[in-house]
């Protein structure tokens, strides 16, 4: 032996570091090819495919005088808007199903760090949990663990507001210098104007 006791268990499984993936990340060739390939399956099997029932629809909107045209360009800003609407519909609608063929590659850097990012999510509260290096820390305390304690020495931290108590009365809901009155203009049989 080398003087230290050992305490895991043979075959116990060592955490590997979740990797922090920032602006100066590279990718590797098998994620740029998966990049590709989510770009591709978005653009082709969801924004296409919605951008294209979204022009049906709001054409037959204005067909059926629901939707009105514009007077000058006629239906034509109505569809480029319903166009643009479906196409970024159809990205964000693949968001997950990228995520998950990131996280089903082997050895990638990105796909550990959507995996480890789930894990994280589901674990219970009070429970330990590391956070990016640009989460925010209020309190300037530990990072790593939550607690009632700590709870308490963040509410001290912020300031405290009192609640406005709300008044259904216009006189004293409304801000101080500025009135309701509205001076009243007699006018004469000849025209002629003043104010009371």
């Amino acid at each position: 032996m080398n003087g230290r006791a050992d305490f895991r268990e043979p075959n116990a499984e060592v955490p590997r570091p979740i990797p922090i993936i920032g602006a100066d990340y590279i990718p590797t060739e098998e994620e740029r090819r998966m990049f590709a390939e989510c770009n591709d399956e978005s653009f082709w099997f969801r924004s296409v495919p919605l951008a294209a029932t979204s022009m049906l629809i709001t054409q037959g909107l204005i067909s059926k005088g629901i939707l009105s045209s514009h007077p000058r360009f006629g239906s034509i800003p109505k569809l480029i808007f319903a166009c643009i609407m479906g196409y970024f519909a159809g990205k964000l609608s693949y968001v997950r199903t990228c995520q998950e063929k990131f996280k089903n590659l082997e050895n990638s850097p990105l796909g550990e760090a959507l995996r480890s990012g789930q894990t994280r999510r589901s674990s219970p509260p009070g429970q330990y949990s590391q956070k990016s290096k640009y989460d925010s820390n209020v309190s300037g305390q530990s990072s790593f663990v939550t607690s009632p304690a700590a709870d308490s020495i963040e509410k001290e931290m912020l300031p405290h507001y009192e609640p406005i108590p709300f008044s259904a009365s216009m006189n004293e809901s409304t801000p101080t210098g500025i009135s309701d009155h509205i001076a009243q203009v007699k006018v004469n049989k000849y025209g002629d104007t003043w104010d009371e």
